[in-house]
């Protein structure tokens, strides 16, 4: 659950965005809902696939080869196509032992497949190697495609690929906090029913790694930003002990709040706005992220940040 800093900070950001952009607020409604949509939508049967591993007596492989909404699609024809797996799981059932995998994609990267069987027959075939390879196993080059989509229940298929959730983020003391509009919706979502995403990469085009799978990367390298101009004031009593930094950030090619990603943790204050410009900042002491505030002035497009210095503990 969000804390009640995070929730007014949400409120004040919706109701900036709503009094000064209201086009913009409407569009970000708009947004969310479709996302909202995409994310809560569960993964749908296509077709099942049923191969043989080598080396096990009389032993079945079942792979449900499903859609699913929250699986991205691949930006261009030439990049890695990603997906989502479930656990490989064996199943005794009339007397007959067998495994069953479920592995997701995007609906239109099978939409494609559907209307260009060389496109499906190639899936497939990223499809097996993907298995092989996840599972420790050895798959024979033949397969069939069953008769009927799915093998087991539908419910079955759809808790073992939500199943490895993503924990929602704790809001401990050291945990740092996404500051943004889009960063503290997520942050309050309930529950994250994705797994960790794979990409297939098609072997016959040249990539920098030969690698059939590549994990996507949380933290993927980004292209080389310019640094804001930044003034940081130490503000302190009497007694010249710190009380709070003042930072302020010029940046002049920002013209929405909504475009900055401002990340706050006990030492250190990170700004980033995509392709534009980013700031890391290692705080001389321990800080309250609870209390801090930020501010962003269209006019002069500088951004204000306040961080309290946290109170020792007695």
């Amino acid at each position: 659950m969000a804390g009640p800093a995070l929730v007014s900070q949400l409120w004040s950001l919706l109701d900036e965005m709503a009094e000064n952009e209201p086009e913009a607020y409407r569009r970000f409604q708009r947004q969310q809902r479709a996302e909202a949509e995409r994310l809560c939508a569960p993964p749908e049967p296509h077709l099942c696939l049923r191969a043989r591993p080598t080396g096990v007596v009389g032993r079945q492989l079942f792979i449900n080869i499903c859609g699913w909404k929250r699986v991205p699609a691949p930006k261009a024809p030439t990049d890695p196509t990603p997906v989502s797996a479930g656990p490989l799981e064996e199943v005794s059932g009339e007397g007959d032992l067998y495994s069953i995998i479920d592995i997701a994609y995007n609906p239109d990267v099978l939409q494609r497949g559907e209307e260009n069987p060389e496109k499906m027959e190639h899936l497939i075939h990223l499809t097996l190697k993907f298995v092989q390879e996840r599972c420790n196993l050895i798959l024979s080059d033949l397969y069939t495609i069953e008769s009927f989509k799915l093998k087991g229940s539908l419910e079955m298929m759809q808790q073992r690929l939500k199943g490895r959730q993503i924990p929602t983020p704790h809001l401990s003391q050291n945990t740092k906090k996404e500051l943004t509009l889009d960063q503290l919706l997520h942050t309050m979502e309930a529950e994250d029913c994705s797994n960790v995403p794979v990409l297939l990469k098609d072997e016959n085009v040249t990539h920098s790694k030969g690698h059939l799978i590549e994990e996507i990367s949380s933290t993927e390298m980004p292209e080389k930003l310019s640094t804001p101009v930044y003034e940081m004031i130490t503000v302190k009593d009497t007694n010249k002990t710190p009380l709070k930094f003042e930072l302020k950030i010029e940046l002049p090619k920002v013209s929405s709040v909504s475009e900055c990603d401002l990340q706050i943790s006990k030492d250190d204050i990170i700004i980033e706005v995509p392709e534009k410009y980013k700031l890391q900042l290692d705080l001389p002491e321990l800080v309250d992220e609870e209390t801090t505030t930020a501010v962003f002035n269209k006019g002069k497009r500088v951004l204000f940040i306040t961080v309290p210095v946290a109170k020792p503990d007695l």
